[in-house]
């Protein structure tokens, strides 16, 4: 690097001679790791190799083979730079380089590409943000508790390692780490205060950001990609999982690049952060909803397609595209791909469905005024996150999970339309807003879009929170951000918001007493509004069902 420090990476080379057309990852978890290798890129660097492209899988400064300090995010910009430059001139290599792999692979490309270096032809970042504090640190003003404590104790292990003095030392440590993630469930995530992150604390852990981004808006600025776009102009293959933590973020960068006239794609699958095959969460989409698939796309599997399109960005003279279409998108119910012309989708319709005192939902307002709505929100007792986007350890599963036991809380307010005579399609951001008061002068609001069988299991498909502050009792109205999703409720089921105030451990607690930096704590009665000049409803973007 420009610094002197020495980072390592392994580098897959085609057995006949080149030039070959490079592709680089850049990965905090360990390059000799071949499942991690292959997982998150997506692909085995090895059969990338065979298939006629130059790997290099490379660990970021600071972490197992290579020199430095872990400072996540800190020097990705300017060690991306240095190491694009460095695998560019690498024996047989053709001069031109693309980035792949997700989450923090993928962030490792942004913050490349915004440095501009001259040899980086492509990037194709899987499930990566654009706002860290939209889905990375934070959501709607609540820590993203139950990802900052995880990442960062699992990124810790080869930290506290390498400060050991000796072999028992690094055991010592490396146990401690170990034993503090298996009971974050139990301990770790409900110490207070949050701000304070004891479990790291104990062990010499770095956060990885989100309790850091809090006090110093700096922190956040290293990972940024929103706002930063214009200083990218190569082209982008994005990737994202509807139950994905950093899915909106993947969906901003692709709208931003286009917007601005850059050359961008998208895929979005039914796929978590970690799940990428049936089934996802406790459903099935079938086989040709996984990202291994041969059978899914045009090129073959999701893979294939990666591939394929890094291969035309780094051909030394442009090669032709195919007749793809810039957006391709798995529809949830129908269970089938399609692809669109353009995200999000111009023929979607924003419909309000209003939250009903008697618990039902409807596409019509109330033309009087009804009772409000009401459940007391205790953080001694939260709600527990069921499904979702999270990243959670076991016992708190991802994706879309029946919310039988959540819906049962006392504290969880249920609204459910009547079954549906005609399929209908939701694709698109989907919102909630709640006019809504507090017995306190700060708490959460949290809601979700559900799709409820004939059987009567309720699947989460999106959901969101806003950490809101007014004076006790005030009636204010709240957007929540339920991020995007693409499902289509079909012929008898129904539709069903959920509302509450608490989705733990996914997002830290609110106290409701003003003071998140406290460990004090008091419940909060509140109230949700029905009232005809203060309603509260969904905006559901609506796809109308081809003609026939």
């Amino acid at each position: 690097m420009r610094d002197g420090v020495t980072l390592r990476a392994n580098v897959y080379r085609p057995a006949a001679p080149g030039p070959w057309p490079t592709l680089l990852n850049r990965t905090p978890y360990g390059k000799d790791d071949h499942l991690e290798a292959v997982v998150w890129p997506g692909f085995d660097p090895l059969q990338a190799a065979r298939r006629g492209f130059m790997v290099v899988v490379q660990d970021v400064r600071g972490r197992f083979a290579s020199e430095g300090e872990w400072d996540p995010f800190a020097f990705e910009a300017q060690d991306g730079y240095d190491s694009v430059e460095w695998a560019a001139r690498l024996p047989d290599s053709s001069g031109r380089v693309g980035m792949y792999g997700g989450s923090y692979h993928g962030s490792t490309q942004w913050l490349a590409a915004i440095e501009r270096p001259p040899s980086l032809a492509a990037i194709a970042p899987l499930m990566t943000w654009s706002e860290p504090m939209d889905g990375v640190f934070a959501r709607g003003g609540a820590v993203e508790l139950g990802l900052a404590l995880l990442w960062a104790l699992d990124t810790g292990v080869d930290h506290v390692g390498r400060l050991a003095t000796d072999d028992a030392d690094r055991r010592r440590r490396v146990a401690g780490v170990i034993d503090e993630r298996d009971r974050l469930v139990e301990r770790g995530y409900r110490e207070l205060p949050v701000h304070e992150m004891a479990p790291l604390a104990r062990h010499g852990v770095r956060d990885i950001g989100a309790l850091r981004a809090l006090d110093d808006p700096a922190v956040a600025a290293q990972c940024r990609v929103e706002g930063r776009h214009e200083r990218v102009a190569i082209p982008a293959l994005h990737t994202a999982g509807w139950y994905d933590l950093f899915l909106q973020g993947a969906l901003d960068n692709h709208q931003a690049l286009v917007a601005q006239g850059g050359k961008s794609r998208l895929v979005v699958g039914p796929w978590t952060h970690q799940q990428f095959a049936d089934p996802v969460g406790e459903v099935g989409f079938g086989q040709r909803a996984a990202r291994a698939a041969g059978v899914a796309h045009t090129e073959g599997s999701w893979s294939d397609l990666q591939l394929a399109w890094l291969r035309r960005q780094l051909a030394a003279s442009a090669e032709p595209a195919p007749s793809e279409a810039p957006v391709r998108i798995f529809v949830m119910g129908r269970n089938v791909w399609r692809d669109e012309s353009a995200w999000p989708l111009e023929r979607a319709v924003e419909e309000r469905w209003f939250l009903r005192a008697d618990g039902s939902l409807t596409p019509w307002a109330p033309d009087r005024d009804e009772p409000a709505s009401t459940f007391a929100y205790d953080p001694a007792d939260p709600v527990p996150t069921t499904g979702g986007h999270g990243v959670l350890l076991p016992g708190h599963a991802t994706g879309p999970v029946d919310q039988a036991r959540v819906e049962a809380r006392d504290d969880v307010l249920v609204f459910t339309s009547q079954p549906l005579r005609d399929d209908l399609e939701v694709t698109g951001c989907v919102r909630v807003v709640l006019h809504a008061e507090s017995s306190a002068p700060a708490t959460d609001w949290v809601a979700r879009l559900c799709d409820v069988h004939p059987d009567g299991r309720s699947f989460n498909l999106c959901d969101g929170i806003v950490r809101a502050a007014a004076p006790a009792g005030e009636l204010a109205a709240w957007e929540i951000d339920l991020w995007s999703t693409s499902n289509v409720f079909l012929r008898g089921h129904r539709l069903r918001v959920q509302v509450t105030s608490s989705s733990f451990p996914r997002w830290d607690r609110n106290l409701n007493t003003g003071d998140q930096r406290d460990d004090r704590f008091e419940i909060a009665r509140q109230r949700i509004s029905h009232a005809a000049e203060r309603p509260s409803f969904v905006v559901l973007p609506v796809v109308a069902a081809p003609a026939r």
